[in-house]
Order: C-alpha cells, then sequence, then structure tokens
C-alpha cells in the first residue's frame, strides 16, 4: 500500500497536538505585524494576535514561502511515497495555486487538492483524507475525491464589529458608521471560494436566529438530512459564546457531538474579534 502523508496549514485550525496525534504535517501561516514577520501557533499565539488586533497596529496576510512548502515535502518524501497537501482555499488566499505550482516538481508525487475549505470544513478535509488513505486509496485518489465534493460545505459567520470590513475596504466607511450606530450584526457565508454578504440581523440573537435557519436550509435542501453532515462551531475570540451557540445546535439538531474551535487568524484579520460562526461538511462515503 502507498505510504501517504497528509499535510495541512495552520488555517485549518488544528493544534500540534491534534497533528502529532494524527500523524499529520502543519504549515504554519505568516503574518507581517508592523514590519516583523510572526507564524501562527508558532512565534504568534490565538492571544497575542487578538492583543495586536485591538492596538490598531498594521496587520496583514501572508502564505508560506515556496521553500518552507518544498522543504517540507523534501522531509517527508524521505519517510513516504506521496504527499496529499491540503492548503486553504484557493479563493481566500494564493497559497493554493503557489503550491500547485510547487507540486509540478514532483512528478505525481505531491497531490495538491483544491477543494475550497476553510477553518473547520479544511479540518474535516485532512479527517476525510486520512481515513482515505487508510482505506488504501492513493493519493492521486484522495485528492480527486476531495475536489469531487468541494462544494458540499457551508458556512456562516456573525460579527462583532465592522470596522474590519470597512478597514480591509469590504464596505464603506459611512456603511460602517451607519452599522455601528444601529449596531447592526452582517452574516457573512462561504460557499465555495469566497466571503461574501448573506444578511443583516439587528440583534445578535436575531443574528443567531438567522444562521440556525439558513443552516437547517442548507442540511435539508442540499445535504440530505443532519444524519449526512458533520456539524461545527468556529469563533474568532469568543470561546465562551461558541459554547452556548453549540448547545443551541445540540438542541435544534439532535446532534450531540459538534466540533468547536477557533477560526483561522487569516480569516479574523479581516472580520475582527468576537465573531461566530456554524458549518458543516457532507459526510464522506469511503
Amino acid at each position: 500500500m502507498e505510504r501517504i502523508a497528509v499535510v495541512t496549514d495552520s488555517n485549518s485550525g488544528i493544534t500540534a497536538e491534534e497533528a502529532d496525534s494524527w500523524g499529520i504535517t502543519v504549515i504554519p501561516m505568516p503574518f507581517l505585524i508592523e514590519g516583523k514577520m510572526y507564524y501562527e501557533n508558532i512565534t504568534l499565539t490565538q492571544e497575542q494576535f487578538y492583543d495586536k488586533l485591538l492596538e490598531n497596529v498594521d496587520i496583514s496576510t501572508s502564505q508560506p514561502s515556496p521553500e518552507d512548502v518544498t522543504k517540507t515535502w523534501d522531509d517527508l518524501l524521505t519517510q513516504v511515497d506521496s504527499i496529499v497537501h491540503i492548503p486553504m482555499s484557493s479563493g481566500l488566499s494564493g497559497s493554493c495555486q503557489t503550491a500547485v505550482m510547487l507540486a509540478q516538481d514532483y512528478d505525481g508525487k505531491v497531490q495538491v487538492v483544491n477543494n475550497q475549505r476553510i477553518s473547520v470544513t479544511q479540518k474535516q478535509s485532512v479527517k476525510d483524507a486520512l481515513q482515505l488513505a487508510e482505506a488504501g486509496k492513493t493519493a492521486a485518489e484522495i485528492r480527486e475525491k476531495l475536489e469531487e465534493v468541494k462544494l458540499e460545505a457551508s458556512i456562516y459567520i456573525m460579527l462583532d464589529t465592522l470596522k474590519y470590513l470597512k478597514k480591509g475596504g469590504r464596505i464603506t466607511p459611512a456603511a460602517a458608521a451607519l452599522g455601528t450606530a444601529l449596531r447592526l450584526k452582517p452574516v457573512l457565508q462561504i460557499q465555495g471560494e469566497k466571503l461574501d454578504a448573506y444578511s443583516i440581523a439587528k440583534t445578535t440573537k436575531k443574528g443567531v436566529a438567522k444562521m440556525l435557519s439558513a443552516m437547517e436550509e442548507d442540511i435539508q435542501s442540499r445535504f440530505g438530512g443532519v444524519e449526512q453532515v458533520h456539524l461545527e462551531v468556529a469563533h474568532t475570540n469568543n470561546e465562551t459564546a461558541a459554547l452556548e451557540f453549540r448547545d443551541m445546535i445540540r438542541e435544534r439538531f439532535g446532534v450531540e457531538e459538534i466540533i468547536v474551535d477557533p477560526l483561522s487568524l487569516s480569516v479574523s484579520c479581516h472580520i475582527g474579534s468576537g465573531a461566530l460562526a456554524i458549518a458543516c461538511s457532507k459526510k464522506m462515503d469511503v
């Protein structure tokens, strides 16, 4: 059977402990903060990131250097036959396109998966890849399967502030000022490649209700019922609310197992602290 290594990036939310336990490799995402380079979960913790965000310093996201990526691959290929590399969505970062280009020099030994996932849904793709490898699939077959089901996931995110959407140029300063004055809670969605607007709520309670209704509609109309999906909760520096949200989801959908993880810092950069998200990904037939 082909010896396969699974590689992802820290946008998946996979911790060092989980990576060790699962036997996978996680490449840290780099951030430029006031001209200095930091690496997620290596030289930059979640707490440090949000402290910097509150200080209003300049923070920009980057992608792993080609040298870091190829060194990771080269080291692994001394121990395995092939690699399945699962980066964050190509619609949210250039790291996927870079990896695809770099893999061209590896004669098929590195299979880069462009399956439009981020955060908790990207994490589920890693789990699916491990399950497929355990079932005896080749690296190429795993990539094909993960890309085949790439749109079978859904994420809704309610923001606590419009500040970072304004800062990133996604909304006008006037719209941000009006929304802040009215204490509006924007709800965004990720359906495949892009982070897009979904709805606006007047209160947190109404925003939560909108996300639950939207997810329920997706599960029934797109995924064939709650038994067919993994449900997940994500947040930005908002764990207490995320755990309460998980309990609401359990009660509404009758599902006990719900992952709760911090959102990727690459997403947090653009939406700020206090966000809450519900996600699902369809269970995969192996």
